[in-house]
């Protein structure tokens, strides 16, 4: 008999922390999972599949309007924010319920609470204690907001959290931050209707992306009516008698005054509370556990996955983790998390695909690098009349013909950078791409096809 009460405690039971919980009991470990509000994690519930969703309903106003190119009257289209936001609600909750019968059908132990450890082997719910021989902190991230005294009235700001459930669509949006959830959120708000402003304090969108993708998706937002003011930043936030808020911008002389601010400045791990740091665990300075390259804490039973870690903040990456996790505990096979070449889509407007090197970090990394580039306007404009253009990129190692990164902006980039990215993680030459014969007329066979070049070295 074991002295514990189970193999594997994990708390948190979003897409790493299910992974983990279903392929330990899997492997014959006895499992139990908490959460303190729904089963499915940031994700299912408040993430991913909500926000593209939306995404979804927000692209429809430009196909109405593409449909007449194509011979379509399309008359009386009309939309309602609530009818959208049930819908979703329904899938959301039939998602959760999938979540916990597949739990349950696995054999594992679910549990309602928060969860917070007494001891580096003792997991407590209220009055509840459990002991287990191994723990997995798998509680991801929280959207972040600046404090009272550096933006005062930030109390009337939402998050994303908050903009899945707003009562009515605000016709005047105005998103604060520059990464992929506010330029998602702002091509959701404005295909719907709403007029949006983004106010980012750095000199362009998207940092971290590669520089001609984040160029690129600027014009595209611009040209589609989205005001995007760079170098900006709120100092204060006013809620006016007619319920509009007055959202001033330093340096400004007047207000902007809009009918919901949404902050999209970063999330942060969400583990505060939950005892770590008294059970040995070290975490960073923004609270994020520090585990090695197989999910390990500071002490030696403790594992953690997902955004909770401050490495890749992606779904996928967190299933990767927490089945690595179980693989290295009751496998058999300790395993560790490869984080080299995961590819990543911003459902943007146009939506953006990427795996590998941006420019300006391969030619840091090999010093001579060649690139390809171009853009064009997709064969589907060509009769809707939009005056939308696609832009696609390869960074190619000049030393080795390897390709290193692929970006594309554009419809369905993410669709095709999903299957460019296997070429990419399996070291592919530029050569073998031109080898490849393309699949005519799409977007997807200009990869294969770009001849165009300039080389680009590291400045001595």
């Amino acid at each position: 008999m074991s002295q514990f009460d189970y193999d594997l405690f994990v708390i948190g039971a979003g897409s790493g922390g299910v992974r983990a919980a279903r392929m330990a009991a899997g492997y014959g470990a006895s499992v139990a999972i908490a959460e303190n509000y729904r089963i499915g994690g940031t994700c299912v519930i408040r993430g991913c599949v909500p926000k593209k969703l939306l995404s979804y309903a927000s692209h429809f106003s430009e196909d109405f309007e593409d449909a007449r190119g194509y011979g379509w009257n399309i008359d009386g289209a009309r939309f309602s924010w609530p009818a959208l936001i049930a819908a979703k609600n329904t899938e959301i909750g039939r998602l959760s319920g999938i979540y916990s019968t597949l739990l349950k059908q696995s054999g594992v132990t679910i549990l309602e609470g928060k969860a917070v450890l007494s001891d580096a082997h003792t997991v407590s719910i209220g009055e509840r204690h459990f002991s287990a021989k191994n723990i997995l902190v798998a509680t991801g991230g929280w959207p972040s907001l600046p404090a009272a005294s550096k933006v005062p009235g930030i109390e009337h700001a939402i998050t994303s959290n908050e903009a899945f459930e707003l009562p009515d669509l605000p016709r005047r949006v105005l998103i604060v931050g520059g990464g992929y959830i506010a330029v998602e959120f702002a091509g959701i708000f404005h295909g719907l209707g709403a007029e949006v402003t983004i106010s980012y304090r750095g000199e362009q969108i998207l940092r971290g992306f590669d520089g001609d993708i984040r160029q690129h998706l600027h014009e595209e937002l611009t040209r589609k009516g989205v005001k995007i003011l760079l170098g900006s930043h709120l100092s204060g936030i006013e809620r006016r008698t007619d319920l509009a808020l007055a959202a001033q911008l330093a340096g400004a002389n007047e207000p902007i005054v809009v009918d919901a601010i949404m902050y999209a400045t970063g999330r942060t791990a969400n583990s505060a509370g939950l005892g770590l740091a008294e059970a040995g665990v070290r975490l960073d300075k923004t609270g994020g556990v520090i585990v090695d390259s197989y999910c390990r804490s500071s002490v030696e039973h403790i594992y953690a996955v997902g955004d909770v870690t401050h490495r890749i903040a992606l779904t996928p990456v967190a299933i990767r983790e927490g089945s690595a996790v179980a693989s290295t505990l009751f496998g058999g096979v300790p395993v560790p998390v490869d984080h080299d070449d995961v590819p990543s889509a911003v459902f943007s407007q146009p939506p953006i695909g990427t795996v590998g090197l941006a420019e300006a970090d391969a030619v840091a990394k090999f010093g001579v690098v060649d690139i390809y580039k171009t853009t064009f306007k997709p064969l589907r404009h060509t009769l809707s009349g939009r005056n939308e253009r696609v832009m696609m990129k390869l960074v190619v190692d000049a030393k080795t013909d390897r390709v290193v990164g692929a970006h594309m902006a554009g419809a369905d980039a993410p669709e095709i950078i999903q299957g460019i990215a296997i070429a990419v993680k399996a070291g592919l030459t530029k050569r073998q791409f031109d080898q490849t014969v393309g699949i005519h007329p799409t977007a997807a066979e200009e990869f294969v096809t770009i001849r165009d070049k300039r080389t680009v070295r590291a400045k001595e």
